[in-house]
């Protein structure tokens, strides 16, 4: 038997390690995985926005390109949400799409997808439909190497049906090449920064994700120790930076250009690692920085430095940079900042709190555990009573969009099998992946739901003052029965509604061998 289209995939597929496939097939797409390997896992999701977020959160965990498989225009459209959120997570995904048969595509078929390529653009690194069957493994060969180069993030291809039984040659061997890793900046404006930095009198640095994903915590908590240079979280970073807990941690940057600037007052140097400057949510006015503070920045992208309104941008990875600086630095002697105050305990209150609820899932948490954060209205209750202080303890959502958490820790959880998952969501942002539960129990994996029951988009309440409105419509969830919702997908499900049946239920939950979602109710 001649060796197919299939064939020669599978072959790269599986050098490359990505035998775990997340997704929901259509028509178009079943002939990629006819005799389907022993060795791969098909991850079903029941909605191709879920088959999204667990591959993201698979990818993220495992620090590797993951393979998504959607159904044509219509599965690539409800996919978009968090593909849009995989693009800003500056996650590696290979998808691919269905197409309709090459022998169809002159006319207007049924499931043709007319402007494949287009679709999921702008938020892919590179999309391709291959022009001839023969093309199909050297296009996936290539989405694998741009998705993983960085800044990394998605590709996309879109594969004719009848491409797969073609005949093709086997190739090279299907090993993979060396992926780029982030360019090292310019010698010229490292030594620039150390000098900087060994002048600075009150020197800051403000912690992005590319920290976490670059590997570069040692590398970072060295330099604010060797600098005694306070240290925050850049605006609406999704993922942890530097250790919470530690004594020259100050705390989390808003997105407001005005409070920034306020925050930083008293520092002559920021060094910002690993994130744009600065992710501003709402509009501001004035300087950015406080008068006489310079400003250095180190990130991967060269777009998002070209955007960088004023300092000196250096384009490298964060791990890198910050050890040649280490290596060079000799900073004089400097007393250490003020630490960070942290809050005072709480006691069980008469009804549950969020903060009473943080403190407990704090209390109780394994110490390996990881948290998938998506509940907007809790993040800011969360930043003080859950302190995260290892790397890669911390995932949640760079887009702003909901739908993804829920499903990114199914992924994170089938990435890490021997790691507690604990997903903290609101409740109104469940209800946009739901399905996801299905998943999580099918795959038996070991995620923790808590569910933040505070009756609504409790976000936008609060966000409605930056506005003048008293009350917005449109933000009330009553009436739903998340355990009850759980229960029927298979997973285990909890209400929860008093402070005394907290701890307990958490500590059940953290424990269970299966997904476990707690409904908690919250004031």
């Amino acid at each position: 038997m001649s060796t197919t289209v299939r064939d020669v995939v599978v072959a790269q597929l599986r050098a490359r390690g990505m035998t775990t496939v997340f997704g929901n097939p259509g028509s178009t797409e079943l002939p990629m995985f006819r005799d389907f390997p022993d060795d791969f896992d098909y991850v079903l999701g029941l909605q191709e926005s879920v088959v999204v977020g667990m591959a993201d959160g698979f990818a993220q965990a495992s620090g590797t390109a993951a393979l998504v498989n959607l159904h044509s225009a219509a599965g690539v459209g409800h996919a978009m949400g968090n593909l849009f959120t995989a693009w800003r997570n500056r996650t590696p995904l290979v998808v691919t799409a269905g197409q309709q048969a090459r022998s169809l595509l002159v006319g207007e078929p049924f499931l043709m997808n007319e402007r494949a390529t287009e679709l999921p653009r702008p938020y892919v690194k590179w999309s391709c439909e291959p022009a001839r069957p023969q093309d199909v493994p050297a296009a996936f060969a290539r989405a694998y190497h741009v998705a993983m180069t960085p800044p990394r993030g998605p590709v996309f291809l879109s594969i004719p049906v009848d491409d797969w039984e073609v005949p093709a040659e086997p190739g090279a061997d299907p090993r993979p090449r060396p992926v780029g890793a982030a360019a090292r900046p310019d010698p010229d404006l490292v030594a620039g920064l150390v000098t900087a930095l060994d002048r600075a009198v009150s020197p800051a640095l403000v912690v992005g994700a590319e920290v976490d994903r670059d590997h570069a915590f040692a590398e970072v908590v060295a330099l604010a120790e060797r600098h005694r240079a306070r240290v925050w979280t850049a605006p609406l970073s999704p993922r942890c930076g530097f250790p919470e807990d530690h004594p020259l941690y100050a705390g989390f940057l808003p997105a407001a250009h005005e409070t920034i600037r306020e925050r930083l007052a008293g520092h002559d140097l920021v060094v910002v690692l690993g994130a744009p400057v600065f992710t501003f949510h709402v509009e501001g006015r004035g300087p950015l920085l406080p008068a006489g503070c310079v400003l250095f920045q180190v990130v991967e992208d060269p777009d998002t430095a070209a955007w960088t309104p004023e300092g000196t941008a250096l384009v490298g990875g964060v791990r890198a940079t910050v050890t040649e600086v280490l290596a060079a630095s000799a900073p004089p002697a400097r007393s250490a900042p003020p630490g960070r105050p942290r809050p005072a305990r709480l006691t069980a209150p008469a009804e549950l709190t969020e903060a009473f609820l943080l403190q407990t899932l704090a209390d109780e948490r394994p110490e390996s555990a990881i948290v998938v954060e998506e509940a907007p209205s809790t993040r800011a209750v969360m930043q003080e009573r859950l302190p995260f202080t290892g790397p890669e303890t911390f995932f949640t959502c760079a887009s702003g969009g909901l739908g993804h958490g829920m499903p990114a820790a199914v992924g994170v959880a089938l990435a890490r099998p021997g790691q507690r998952v604990i997903a903290l969501l609101g409740d109104g942002s469940s209800m946009y992946a739901v399905q996801a539960l299905w998943s999580a129990a099918h795959e038996n994996t070991p995620v923790t739901f808590v569910v933040v029951n505070n009756g609504g988009y409790a976000a936008l309440d609060g966000f409605a003052a930056h506005f003048g409105i008293d009350k917005p419509v449109g933000t009330a969830v009553t009436g739903i029965d998340y355990a009850g919702l759980a229960r029927d997908m298979g997973c285990a499900g909890v209400t929860v509604q008093r402070p005394a049946e907290l701890a307990d239920a958490l500590r059940r939950a953290l424990t269970s061998s299966g997904p476990v979602l707690l409904d908690v109710h919250v004031r």
